[in-house]
């Protein structure tokens, strides 16, 4: 019997934010994968270890978590006032699907680094030294972002000591900017809120009725308050994921909130759009110690913060919910502005599984929609390995 040879593609496997993935340059793949559909989807899968039953993605590079099932394609872009364009897919661990329906804000702190070294972003436009200024059109959400990669002997620095909750050892500060992150085309036609309101009575038969916050910004993403569900938000991964009921709970108030939000047309449609929306549950501050054992006072904090991505609480929080978490805290009225103490603001640190992270946003209101101009945090990035990913030449 005849065995297809597995070919290799050059890629890097880069860390950014609390997440990992897979990088490629799209002139780099095969030239089936180089458009949407099947055969990219198949190669992806595969290169990652999904579909896996077992849930471990040990034949693939994937880490078996949300945080790490991940792949990113980059391009030279071809829109005005844009170095590289982003495009990034969200692997299922245990069903053969590729998620393009959003960004992943972690990753976006790598894009800018990735696009700098393999020559994406014109030269004349990074320094020698200082901060080398990228943007990036991320195209699974038609968004532009700001990445502020820091830059040394005309090579990006990697090393430093900026630290994020959530990542073991320290590193250099990559500043992101998110340009008008609410939607422009889902839920509701561009409206920030797909419902109109700012708090919602969002009703999932069999679970119960809840206040909740449903907003388009940087990632839909659906808020609700921890004491309705019978948290204290100080929760960490094990309380929640070690809980198949609550597992359960939280996916079928995911998929009632897609639907409310118009992101869906049925409720089975969910299923096979897990990277969103996101749904998270929100609390006052409150003392806790964080997954590193790390000590966090209610006097850190704003608000307090637990986020579900794929289907398990993430281990930190997911940069584009970081993204809405600092728009709804801008807006009076919301749960998450609320539970920051309900004044106005302009940033909000809040507190996670692994630590706290503070994001800022300026919303404001015009012809009676509110809208966010940008919204900013900081992360970190680094290169973990580069060179060829291999995978069976008939996968794809």
């Amino acid at each position: 019997m005849a065995h297809v040879p597995q070919i290799k593609i050059p890629a890097t496997y880069m860390r950014g934010g609390t997440s990992k993935g897979v990088f490629f340059s799209l002139k780099d793949l095969p030239e089936s994968a180089q458009v949407p559909g099947a055969a990219r989807d198949a190669l992806l899968l595969r290169v990652i270890g999904s579909p896996d039953p077992y849930d471990k993605q040990i034949d693939g590079m994937g880490g078996a978590t949300s945080s790490t099932s991940k792949t990113v394609i980059l391009a030279k872009s071809t829109r005005a006032d844009h170095d590289v364009d982003y495009l990034f897919g969200q692997v299922s661990i245990d069903k053969p699907f590729v998620d393009w329906s959003g960004n992943c804000g972690n990753l976006s702190a790598a894009v800018g680094s990735f696009a700098i070294s393999a020559g994406l972003v014109d030269a004349a436009r990074v320094p020698q030294n200082g901060v080398a200024v990228v943007r990036v059109w991320q195209a699974n959400i038609g968004k532009t972002i700001i990445a502020h990669v820091p830059i040394t002997d005309g090579a990006v620095q990697e090393t430093g000591d900026f630290e994020l909750d959530g990542v073991t050892f320290p590193a250099a500060e990559v500043q992101l900017e998110f340009m008008d992150p609410a939607a422009e085309e889902e839920g509701g036609g561009g409206s920030m809120f797909p419902t109109g309101n700012l708090v919602d009575d969002l009703e999932v038969p069999g679970v119960g009725t809840f206040k909740a916050t449903l907003i388009n910004a940087g990632i839909p993403t659906i808020f609700i308050n921890a004491e309705d569900l019978g948290y204290t938000g100080t929760e960490l991964q094990g309380a929640i994921n070690g809980d198949p009921k609550a597992l359960a709970m939280f996916e079928t108030i995911r998929a009632h909130g897609a639907l409310r939000m118009g992101l869906i047309k049925h409720l089975d449609e969910a299923a096979q759009r897990q990277h969103t929306p996101k749904v998270a549950f929100v609390a006052k501050p409150a003392d806790y110690v964080a997954s590193s054992g790390k000590a966090i006072k209610a006097g850190d904090v704003d608000l307090l913060v637990r986020a579900l991505s794929m289907g398990k609480l993430h281990h930190a929080m997911m940069g584009t919910a970081a993204v809405a978490i600092g728009t709804a805290a801008a807006i009076s009225g919301t749960l998450v502005n609320l539970a920051a103490g309900g004044v106005e603001r302009n940033a909000v640190r809040f507190g996670h599984p692994s630590g706290t992270l503070r994001v800022g946003a300026e919303a404001s209101q015009v012809d009676g929609e509110w809208v966010v101009k940008k919204a900013i945090m900081s992360r970190s990035a680094r290169v973990l390995m580069e060179g060829f990913v291999r995978v069976p030449g008939d996968s794809f």
